[in-house]
């Protein structure tokens, strides 16, 4: 007969700890990326974060910081080759390896209809290509650990595929497809990878207002960054037997 806290003692005992881990989060600096960053490093992973504008950097640093963590950051554009190779530079000389990659970076846009072709080229590289190159060198680096964890944000606009977005769309569809690819080439080798996808978040890269976001949390038809932080650290910390391959994460009363 198991009793009640020995039951809840082998279920906890069985989860991993991100405590020690060595985590490099793109787009770290805002939105979903600094929340997670924030909630890692307070459960004691060293982070190394990067975004584009400095200020954002000092900010999500300072914050950072106050969790007591060991943290990290520069400032590099995931679109640009020699900024991927700095980054990766940084993770080897400030974390000695990488445990876990959480591929973040992205920029909203709309349909391929609007823009010219350096737009498309921007937004692509960065949604897409960056995606690819971190995870390059992520796998490398977790190959020489013999294992580790790279989670994909997607979102759910790959599902709803709504009018006026074709170009965000295309860019979040082609994660769904390497995610998966990616997943197989590599579980052999004790790496895991998932997709997230969320819905309405509450960040800087949709045009509501911050004050109408807030009543949209409220009404329950936006998440808060944070909740999707929450969904990420659980994924982290299964069991090395569970493989969570995709995860859909949305407002209550978001239907698509």
């Amino acid at each position: 007969m198991v009793s009640k806290g020995e039951f809840l003692r082998a279920l906890e005992e069985e989860r991993q700890s991100v405590q020690g881990k060595s985590v490099l989060i793109t787009g770290g600096t805002t939105g979903i990326g600094r929340a997670t960053a924030l909630l890692l490093a307070a459960h004691g992973a060293r982070v190394l974060i990067f975004g584009r504008h400095e200020e954002e950097l000092e900010g999500a640093l300072r914050d950072l910081r106050e969790m007591g963590g060991e943290v990290y950051g520069l400032i590099a554009d995931v679109s640009k080759a020699d900024d991927i190779h700095r980054v990766f530079a940084e993770v080897d000389a400030r974390l000695g390896g990488l445990d876990i990659l959480i591929n973040n970076a992205a920029l909203p846009a709309g349909s391929v209809m609007e823009g010219e072709y350096a737009h498309w080229e921007y937004v692509v590289k960065t949604n897409l290509v960056g995606y690819l190159a971190c995870a390059h060198y992520a796998v490398d680096r977790m190959r020489a650990r013999g294992g580790g964890q790279i989670i994909h944000m997607g979102s759910l606009s790959a599902e709803g595929r709504e009018a006026g977005s074709s170009l965000y769309v295309a860019t979040k569809s082609a994660i769904q497809g390497f995610t998966e690819a990616l997943r197989k080439e590599v579980n052999k080798d004790g790496i895991r990878v998932v997709l997230i996808e969320p819905g309405l978040v509450g960040t800087d890269l949709n045009d509501v207002p911050p004050s109408r976001q807030q009543q949209m949390e409220v009404e329950l038809e936006m998440l808060k960054a944070e909740d999707v932080a929450v969904c990420i650290h659980f994924i982290l910390t299964e069991p090395q037997r569970v493989d969570m391959i995709v995860v859909q994460v949305r407002p209550h009363l978001q239907l698509i």
